[in-house]
């Protein structure tokens, strides 16, 4: 009777304990949940590279026999002969069949005109006579061959095949309407008219360098699927905590009555006191459970403890990935951000970053031994650099977590590249290269605070190309904007590196020269009149056509502003230029040039 119930007991206690195993897996297909969105957008992006490249390889079939076509024609001897004869009747009878044939002999006679919009394919025709004129077999880009593709290239029924046009579309299957913007050759996700597409546009493959195919895949399906994954996956979570939950109830019913020692003990454990053990006496099967409690009771507790040190490890990652994309402008701190934050993602024992630009930042001891993970930073055509992760063994997890990271990083340096890109711009002169109105403005109210704090002298000179409207009137814009150009040159050519040189708007001029008085700006800006008076430019008919500029220079004075110093500048220069041009002239007329 007693070996009897303590074999009923062990035959519950193993199944307690594989009932507590699907939590872990419960955990696993909540993870594998997380996967799935990816998984379907991967599997939809294979389906339309896969169909991109077979419609690719069908249209090259399709103008190969446009090309097969057109030379069999051309050798056809009732063709030659017709086409000698310039027999418009017989020809138009040969080819009525044939529309997308089109015969055109050497003296301008034409059978048939070739489509506008499409690619074609031609054949000399050689008789006796010599060469009599060419055959064309055009592939016209419209719904038949739209259609014609979509039935080769594999794509699903909901999957569209188009072909675009300067990127809007002017055929496809089915029905698509609207403008795609996405980049050649990578998959994007776009709106096209008031739906949003996963999209892959193919380079330029036909005659017009204009018309590019693109297979789309409605993101509403992709969208669908994966919320109807995520759905089976959280139904199978609750039901599978809904049975643990009923069959622990009824199982913990039969055995507290004889285990209520080992049930509080677990319910200080399950309380947070992971100290707790329970007293082990003797050696029968209680005993053994007890011991097996206790065992388990120590590896909760460590792998708590372990799961704590990743959890750190994970903050910290994340807090490191954080501070990148605050530092997203500073290459520098990216860089350095970049190799710890894979060495905390990793558990690594070191990383190297090696930039393009030759920049080498490293972290940890990244030449010990074992395993080494490298991953190329790059976007697009644009790399940044190697990332090189070093560890004694890295499991699926980390490889994942530095490929991730490796692929965030390179965006937050592509981000970095193109927003000094946008700096340069929004502060430089398009045509001139010299700086532009906000530059020159943000300049002159910086430079007259520090020479109000330093109590040091500023100058401000603006100069006016004389006549400048006739230029563009007579000579057109073309040669006026050589003018501003070369204007600009010879500012740069003559100002101090401490000096500030600027387009404030059409003609008009700003010279910004800190530690200069009112005579120093003068004379500066005289030798700039005088070396662009020597100048001359090719106008309209080849004459020779000289330009000159008028300046006006003013001090700044304490206690004025950025206003008061332009508005002074400006007399100056209007009194130069009723003075009759060509001049340089103060804020007061103490000495003209």
């Amino acid at each position: 009777m007693r070996e009897r119930t303590v074999g009923s007991f062990k035959v519950k206690l193993v199944i307690y304990f594989l009932l507590l195993s699907l939590l872990p897996i419960a955990a696993a297909f909540w993870g594998f949940a997380q996967v799935a969105g990816q998984s379907e957008t991967r599997r939809v992006d294979a389906r339309l590279q896969t169909g991109m490249r077979s419609l690719i390889a069908s249209y090259q079939e399709l103008l190969d026999a446009a090309q097969h076509q057109a030379t069999g024609i051309a050798k056809t001897p009732i063709f030659q002969k017709e086409l000698e004869n310039r027999d418009g009747s017989g020809l138009a009878r040969m080819f009525r069949n044939e529309r997308n044939v089109s015969v055109e002999s050497v003296d301008g006679f034409l059978v048939h005109s070739p489509p506008i919009f499409a690619a074609t394919r031609q054949a000399a025709v050689l008789t006796r006579q010599g060469l009599v004129g060419y055959v064309t077999v055009s592939v016209p880009f419209d719904v038949t061959l739209v259609e014609a593709l979509r039935r080769r290239s594999g794509l699903a029924r909901a999957d569209a095949l188009v072909i675009l046009r300067d990127g809007r579309i002017v055929a496809s299957s089915p029905a698509v309407r609207g403008k795609v913007t996405a980049p050649v050759g990578q998959m994007k996700t776009v709106s096209v008219g008031s739906d949003r597409f996963r999209t892959l546009v193919a380079p330029a493959v036909s005659d017009d360098p204009s018309v590019r195919f693109a297979v789309l895949s409605p993101q509403t399906l992709i969208d669908a699927a994966n919320s109807s994954s995520r759905n089976r996956l959280l139904l199978g979570l609750i039901a599978s905590l809904a049975l643990v939950s009923l069959v622990a109830y009824f199982e913990g019913r039969s055995i507290v009555r004889t285990l209520r020692g080992l049930a509080e003990a677990a319910h200080g454990i399950a309380r947070g006191r992971l100290s707790e053990r329970v007293p082990v006496r003797g050696r029968d099967e209680f005993a053994m459970l007890g011991n097996a409690f206790n065992d388990m009771a120590n590896q909760l507790e460590a792998r708590l403890a372990e799961l704590e040190a990743e959890r750190g490890r994970l903050r910290d990652a994340i807090t490191r990935f954080g501070e990148a994309l605050a530092a997203t402008h500073d290459v520098n701190q990216q860089l350095r951000v970049i190799v710890e934050a894979a060495v905390e993602a990793t558990d690594a024992s070191g990383a190297r970053l090696l930039a393009s630009d030759g920049t080498l930042v490293e972290t940890g001891d990244p030449d010990s031994g074992g395993e080494r993970l490298e991953f190329g930073l790059t976007v697009g055509r644009t790399a940044f650099g190697t990332l090189t992760v070093v560890g004694k063994a890295f499991d699926t997890e980390q490889r994942l977590a530095a490929s991730s990271l490796a692929s965030h990083a390179a965006i937050a340096l592509e981000n970095a590249r193109l927003h000094r890109i946008v700096e340069r711009q929004a502060l430089v002169d398009g045509l001139t290269g010299i700086a532009n109105r906000r530059q020159c403005e943000d300049a002159l109210t910086a430079e007259i605070a520090r020479s109000e704090r330093l109590g040091s002298t500023l100058t401000l000179v603006l100069a006016d190309l004389d006549d400048f409207k006739a230029v563009n009137d007579v000579h057109g814009h073309a040669v006026g904007d050589d003018v501003l150009r070369k204007f600009a040159r010879v500012l740069r050519s003559t100002v101090r590196d401490s000096d500030l040189a600027g387009r404030w708007g059409g003609e008009e001029f700003l010279l910004l020269l800190p530690g200069a008085d009112a005579a120093g700006g003068a004379q500066l800006a005289d030798r700039v009149r005088a070396a662009f008076s020597e100048r001359s430019f090719p106008g309209r008919d080849k004459e020779n056509v000289r330009v000159t500029c008028s300046f006006g220079v003013a001090q700044h004075r304490p206690g004025d502003d950025e206003r008061e110093l332009f508005s002074a500048a400006d007399r100056a220069l209007y009194r130069a230029k009723r003075a009759g041009k060509n001049r340089v002239e103060l804020e007061a007329p103490v000495r003209s040039f």
